[in-house]
């Protein structure tokens, strides 16, 4: 039963660290490409 138990925290733990990795990459990213968008093809912000 301890061994399950231990088994389940490990699995959760490596989905939330993977969530958090990509929300970690990705929201950078997305900004970079915002402000791409607006200096290249003078697109605004928020669309």
């Amino acid at each position: 039963m301890n061994a399950i138990i231990v088994l389940l925290i490990v699995v959760y733990a490596i989905i939330g660290g993977a969530s958090t990795l990509y929300l970690f990459f990705s929201m950078p990213a997305v900004i970079i490409w915002k402000f791409y968008r607006k200096f290249k093809y003078h697109i605004s912000l928020m669309n």
